[in-house]
């Protein structure tokens, strides 16, 4: 199997929990981007690639169509299987998907495809895509004209080192891609509500960058989200905050 970026093995392996919990959902309105742009419904069948721990497992499921999960990090998919066990979880990575050719309908990448953002991966989506078939992007992007969200930025983004982000926008140069019509996006808005060691502090320590630093770092980490939390004056004391997100979807089509 073709190696993953140690920020993602190491990360994940660590912060599956913590990945599964404060992750945000999804808007609804991606049903019918799912349904309408994806062509996603009973009787088709979709890859969620790089599916994690299964939340965006659950919109495909929602559909009606067949989904099948390839996720290469072992803890992830344990998480996927124990929340979502009638869907298919498989070992594979985007640049070796286990599956024949022309075999589904769609392939999904839900906050992953910067990860292996390559020709090779883009050569093996187009072999199990059917002619026709769609080729999904998603992205949950934090909205940082909020202040608090942009301090999360900044305390992040010192410890990134060479992690693939989507904010590098790195991911864009395999489009226009050999095999692929053009990209469309649609962006929707989004807010992830909870308390804040829920929507704020378990989603920074799953960053994979973060949850794959040594343990005195990221206390360190910890330790400055939990002062911004008591500290700044739209946190503190609040039993339960509001973090603003825009999801970004991008699809193409397989031609030829």
């Amino acid at each position: 199997m073709t190696d993953i970026h140690h920020a993602a093995a190491e990360g994940f392996s660590h912060q599956a929990a913590a990945y599964a919990r404060g992750r945000p959902e999804y808007p609804e309105e991606i049903g019918a981007w799912l349904r309408d742009t994806l062509g996603l419904g009973p009787g088709r069948t979709v890859i969620d690639l790089g599916a994690g721990t299964g939340k965006f497992t659950r919109r495909l499921v929602a559909t009606g169509a067949t989904v099948i999960a390839v996720e290469p990090v072992a803890e992830m998919r344990a998480e996927l299987s124990a929340a979502l066990p009638a869907v298919r979880a498989v070992e594979g990575t985007a640049e070796s998907i286990p599956l024949p050719d022309a075999s589904v309908d769609a392939v999904v990448c839900a906050q992953a495809f910067h990860w292996f953002a390559n020709e090779q991966a883009m050569a093996e989506i187009r072999r199990v895509l059917r002619p026709g078939g769609k080729f999904g992007l998603v992205w949950n992007v934090r909205d940082e004209s909020l202040g608090w969200v942009a301090k999360l930025t900044v305390i992040m983004t010192p410890h990134e080192g060479d992690a693939p982000r989507f904010h590098k926008g790195d991911w864009k140069r395999v489009f226009p891609a050999d095999g692929f019509g053009p990209l469309a996006m649609q962006s929707l808005p989004y807010t992830h509500v909870g308390p804040p060691q829920q929507v704020i502090m378990d989603r920074v320590m799953s960053v994979s960058f973060i949850a794959a630093l040594p343990p005195a770092q990221r206390d360190g980490v910890a330790a400055q989200v939990q002062a911004l939390i008591d500290s700044d004056p739209a946190l503190a004391g609040q039993a339960e905050v509001a973090f603003p997100y825009r999801t970004e979807a991008y699809a193409c089509e397989r031609v030829g």
